[in-house]
């Protein structure tokens, strides 16, 4: 599987890394690589506590568009 994933760097050193596909799906590191390395990690977790929820009956979350005013 392949994820896109936005590298950031931080003002302070060191690189946020984000997956817009996975949601709350985030890493960081000292270097690119590290980051690129954490985020692999990350996205593996992810994806397997999101199969343990979906195996536990869990409902899934829902979009819902709300107009106000």
């Amino acid at each position: 599987m392949k994820y896109a994933v936005r590298l950031i760097p931080e003002d302070e050193g060191g690189f946020s890394v984000v997956v817009p596909g996975l949601p709350g799906c985030v890493s960081q590191g000292e270097t690119r690589a590290e980051a690129l390395d954490n985020v692999k990690e990350a996205i593996l977790l992810y994806l397997e506590v999101s199969q343990e929820s979906a195996n536990e009956g869990e409902p899934e979350s829902v979009s819902i568009d709300v107009k106000v005013a």
